[in-house]
């Protein structure tokens, strides 16, 4: 199969073909007399797993490490290890980005509900002191007292 057709069916460029081509996420393929790449049949099915897995949040030297060497080459235990790892990790990043956005409410919450009259200054120690109750300030943010969220609450004094 040409490259033209198998970007056709993957709806990839052909650039990225050649790239993970390149990168050793496909197999090299033998050239024509004419010069054209010739792709196995099965390349079809490989450049799926390689654009799902990318969507999933595998990096290619993950994909690289779990794809099979040929279609009956998969190492079960791998791959599931693999799967499962991403799975935690993807756990940890959603726990993070809870915080973060619990984080960030606060801080809007701080700034839209600064009482009348109250200074940048006193107000960025409120929020911060809040923050610290809640337990979503940073260490770095109880370690250097006022933070970018000052910046942040005086940016909304001047509006």
């Amino acid at each position: 199969m040409r490259i033209g057709e198998l970007a056709k069916i993957s709806g990839l460029a052909p650039s990225r073909i050649r790239f993970y081509e390149a990168s050793g996420l496909i197999k090299s393929v033998e050239r024509k007399a004419n010069g054209y790449r010739d792709y196995a049949p099965d390349t079809e099915w490989v450049l799926e797993i390689i654009t799902g897995a990318q969507a999933a949040g595998f990096s290619l030297e993950e994909i690289r490490q779990l794809l099979p060497t040929n279609a009956n080459g998969w190492r079960h235990e791998e791959l599931l290890s693999g799967l499962k790892r991403k799975v935690e990790e993807i756990e940890i990043l959603q726990q993070r980005l809870a915080q973060n956005k619990a984080q960030l409410l606060l801080v809007i919450e701080g700034v839209e509900s600064k009482p009348e009259g109250m200074g940048c200054v006193e107000n960025t120690q409120l929020l911060l002191h809040r923050l610290r109750e809640e337990g979503v300030a940073p260490a770095s943010d109880r370690r250097n007292g006022a933070s970018s969220k000052q910046h942040a609450t005086c940016q909304a004094d001047k509006a």
